[in-house]
């Protein structure tokens, strides 16, 4: 890793920045045909949802000498094992930053929080055409659990979560 990074949960005065990330990441979901429909994220319903009574989202934000990336999750939770776990909505780094070791350090940092919240997994998807992510996402030792056109369903185990969170990936 060429930069020190620092990892921080995002406060409310963060919002446009958020925002700004999340019209990033839907431009690059677009570009691999991950999305194509209208992004409908305002700033006003950020506020709401993210930083409301009640947040129903969570937001990490990744700084260098600027912000430079964002991951976007929320916890699930199963009555079967009375457990929860991670979903990671979105995860997105600033192009010129990216394979600098910044979306492992907010991936480390998801899986702190994993363990620190008794989850069973951390789940996400991501597009096949993504070669990229998908080789980063195998790196943290993370396993394709299903498959639906070119959308891949990725799972971290209990193992490998905290495996993550010392090491920064299985091959690391």
């Amino acid at each position: 890793m060429s930069h020190s990074v620092t990892i921080r949960p995002a406060v409310s005065a963060d919002i446009p920045l958020i925002l700004s990330f999340i019209q990033k990441k839907a431009e690059f979901d677009r570009q691999t045909g991950a999305f194509t429909g209208v992004l409908q994220t305002t700033e006003q319903r950020l506020q709401e949802t993210l930083f409301g009574a009640m947040p129903y989202a969570f937001v990490l934000l990744a700084e260098v000498d600027q912000t430079v990336g964002f991951a976007l999750y929320y916890f699930r939770y199963s009555s079967f094992i009375a457990q929860p776990s991670i979903w990671l909505d979105d995860l997105f780094i600033d192009p010129s930053y990216r394979q600098q070791g910044i979306g492992t350090a907010l991936m480390r940092q998801l899986a702190k929080i994993a363990i620190e919240r008794s989850c069973t997994h951390l789940a996400w998807t991501a597009s096949s055409h993504n070669v990229n992510g998908v080789r980063f996402y195998h790196k943290l030792g993370a396993q394709i659990v299903d498959q639906q056109e070119s959308r891949l369903y990725f799972q971290l185990n209990t193992e490998n979560i905290r495996y993550l969170s010392i090491t920064g990936s299985l091959l690391g």
